[in-house]
């Protein structure tokens, strides 16, 4: 008994039928009891099975059906008696407790037939109409009948009635078409034994799936593998290596290799050395197409025939496919690796997931709601297009595909490029470094190492689209918004050869970063930042970058500095005070603070002068960072009463949100009932608030 697709004329595999949740019908039929005037009702959803009936079951304790037992009923149409049988496979209290047995259109029953040795009629020819055996509705459709059959059954008093019912229904994957149970000699591989290594080695992680919940999934269907069918009745594919010897119906077979391997078999089988090839057929049908893909791993090295290849690469590393072919693929290529080779096909399986659009629907041409990637490429570059599907492709979950990730692909894209223009516009000259440039370029290198750690973790653990996220954010952040602009000469001014050497060696390490992701632009770039050319030179194969720098001291000097920028910054935006116009800072120190980023400061801040002071000055912007208050003069083009009422507004904000807190801390429930770091946090809020109260107080003193 295997799955039957009308469609394709062939038999499937278990893994190729798609079950449904469809609404149906459930059809109450009676059938007669021979030569009484008694019924019995049976419930079924193809009433057009009735004609391939060969006997009625009922649960051997049903006290219903007891004295029937024995007896037999009439098929309604047919008119055949069949004999009304007991069997505890039958549950008692589902529907009427009657079942009709079709040995040759279901799987249960045709075991049921089998046990109890049934006639068996098949009613179906293989395109789904019905065949002679059936006796009516000859050569119309299974669904036509079905229609036909109902009306015929209502007008001779067997049907009882009609009720909506919730079934699941096995369709082709190839075709779509509602599969049919059928009886057909097929070939089978038992599989009980031939998969225990492959389920094996991957519960213990010899083969390592990411992301790792899919090892359930796995684990389920190979527990409960069932005997796969490899025989296909299609024109294309390897044919099954199977000669039958005698009539055209005879099971009498050899396998072999070649059709003169067979005849040699085939003699000594049949005790005849007069068998020639052309007393001997090959049999007609092709292996099911994932019996030839199982064997990807070897026959793609040629590992059957050849060991020099076969020897070097196999087992490859990583396999990258889709959960939905983890049966059809991944599983039997690990059944033939250990089967074949002796050990494990491939080290890791990175699932992917499926692209939907973002209504949640999976991606497709009859559905129209996928985009023509092409038309992606024209208008946002190829790199653009790979950057937006991965910074939404976490491994094994499905991807909401906006067209808008694209766009952020192609800026930026983009910006790297503009990057490049920047660096290579700016006029080199022999002259010392500007201490900033040195600073930063400490900064970048510890930066841009923290980063490649981060980034070859993400990579290990196949998190793609963070390691994607990781190079985004050291190529956007640090390196365009942060490190160029600290190293940008003032405006005319060339830059130091030393300095331009340092950034380019930068840029180069970032290339190769982005290759993975963005692998057009990159190689595009890496040719124009130096002179390189021959297959050795391209970027796809340059040595990935190393972590270089131990010093993460710099690190948290930097964050100090861009506290103390963003502080600057602000008070420009607010009061309008334009970038031409140099600014002097002055800082109250409550602590110990490093000045190595100093001129960073001055230069990312156009600041001429930072002086260290010990007592608060008049007249100027404050803000704090870091533990210090840090104070920039009025000037002359400055609105004082506004700035008070500003300031004023802000402070009354500020004892607002204070007050708040100290209720949340006066009560006694919620220091008793919440978190330890819950309290904490808003111990720190209740300290930050007096903190700003303080400095905003003294500030519009010093106003007043």
């Amino acid at each position: 008994m295997i799955n039957w697709d009308p469609a394709a004329l062939t038999a499937l595999s278990d893994e190729e039928v798609i079950h449904k949740e469809v609404q149906s019908k459930l059809y109450h039929l009676r059938y007669q009891i021979e030569e009484t005037d008694e019924w019995v009702t049976i419930a079924t959803t193809r009433p057009e099975t009735i004609l391939g009936d060969s006997a009625i079951c009922v649960h051997p304790d049903d006290d219903r059906y007891k004295h029937l037992h024995g007896k037999k009923a009439i098929v309604p149409i047919v008119n055949r008696a069949i004999p009304i049988i007991p069997d505890e496979y039958v549950e008692m209290e589902f529907g009427t407790g009657c079942l009709k047995v079709t040995p040759a259109h279901d799987v249960n029953d045709y075991e049921l037939g089998q046990k109890h040795d049934l006639e068996v009629f098949n009613i179906l020819n293989a395109n789904g109409t019905i065949s002679e055996e059936g006796q009516f509705y000859v050569g119309q459709d299974r669904f036509d009948v079905r229609k036909m059959i109902v009306k015929d059954l209502n007008a001779a008093g067997h049907l009882v009635e009609i009720e909506d019912y919730e079934t699941k229904i096995g369709y082709s994957e190839r075709t779509d078409a509602v599969i049919e149970p059928r009886l057909s000699l097929q070939w089978f591989v038992d599989m009980k034994e031939l998969s225990e290594p492959a389920l094996e080695h991957v519960m213990n992680d010899d083969i390592q799936f990411y992301p790792a919940k899919f090892k359930n999934s796995y684990r389920n269907w190979m527990e409960n593998i069932k005997d796969w069918c490899i025989s296909r009745q299609l024109w294309w594919g390897h044919r099954i290596p199977a000669y039958y010897y005698g009539e055209a119906e005879s099971e009498q077979f050899v396998v072999a290799k070649t059709i003169e391997q067979a005849v040699e078999k085939a003699r000594v089988k049949f005790n005849n050395e007069n068998i020639t090839v052309a007393d001997l057929r090959q049999d007609e049908d092709v292996m099911d197409t994932w019996f030839s893909s199982w064997l990807w791993p070897i026959s793609v090295f040629d590992g059957f025939y050849s060991k020099e290849e076969i020897d070097y690469y196999y087992p490859t590393n990583d396999l990258v496919t889709a959960p939905e072919i983890m049966f059809f693929w991944v599983a039997r290529m690990i059944v033939a690796g250990y089967e074949y080779k002796g050990e494990l096909p491939f080290k890791n399986v990175y699932y992917t997931g499926i692209v939907r659009d973002q209504q949640g629907r999976k991606m497709s041409k009859s559905l129209g709601n996928s985009p023509d990637p092409i038309v992606l490429m024209d208008q946002y570059g190829a790199d653009g297009v790979r950057v937006g599907m991965l910074l939404t492709s976490p491994a094994g979950n499905d991807l909401p595909f906006d067209e808008k990730l694209c766009e952020q692909g192609r800026n930026f894209s983009n910006k790297i490029w503009n990057a490049f223009r920047l660096v290579h516009a700016w006029e080199v000259k022999d002259m010392a470094q500007r201490p900033q440039a040195k600073i930063a370029h400490e900064w970048f290198e510890a930066k841009k190492t923290r980063a490649i750690s981060e980034i070859n973790e993400s990579f290990d653990k196949f998190k793609i689209s963070e390691a994607l996220m990781s190079t985004y954010k050291l190529v956007w952040d640090d390196f365009c918004s942060w490190y160029l602009e600290m190293i940008k000469p003032p405006y005319g001014e060339p830059i130091d050869a030393l300095t331009l050497k340092e950034v380019t060696g930068h840029f180069e390490d970032l290339l190769k970063l982005l290759h993975p992701f963005t692998p057009f632009i990159s190689e595009e770039l890496w040719h124009h930042l130096a002179k390189r050319s021959g297959k050795e030179d391209a970027l796809i194969v340059a040595p990935w970058p190393k972590r270089q720098s131990k010093n993460e001291q710099v690190l948290g000097d930097f964050d100090a500095c861009a506290a103390v920028v963003g502080g600057v910054r602000v008070i420009r935006k607010e009061n309008n005070i334009p970038n031409k116009i140099a600014l002097q800072v002055s800082v109250l120190l409550h602590g110990e603070v490093d000045k190595s980023f100093d001129s960073v400061m001055m230069h990312l801040c156009n600041v001429d002068q930072i002086e260290y002071i010990t007592e608060k000055p008049e007249n100027c912007f404050t803000f704090l960072a870091n533990g210090h208050e840090y104070f920039v003069p009025f000037g002359e083009t400055i609105d004082t009463e506004a700035e008070k009422d500003k300031i004023t507004k802000e402070l009354e904000y500020t004892k607002g949100f204070l007050t708040g807190v100290m209720k949340k801390l006066g009560n006694e429930r919620f220091i008793s009932g919440a978190p330890a770091a819950v309290v904490e946090a808003e111990t720190k809020k209740k300290n930050d608030a007096e903190a700003k109260i303080k400095v905003l107080e003294e500030k519009l003193s010093s106003l007043n």
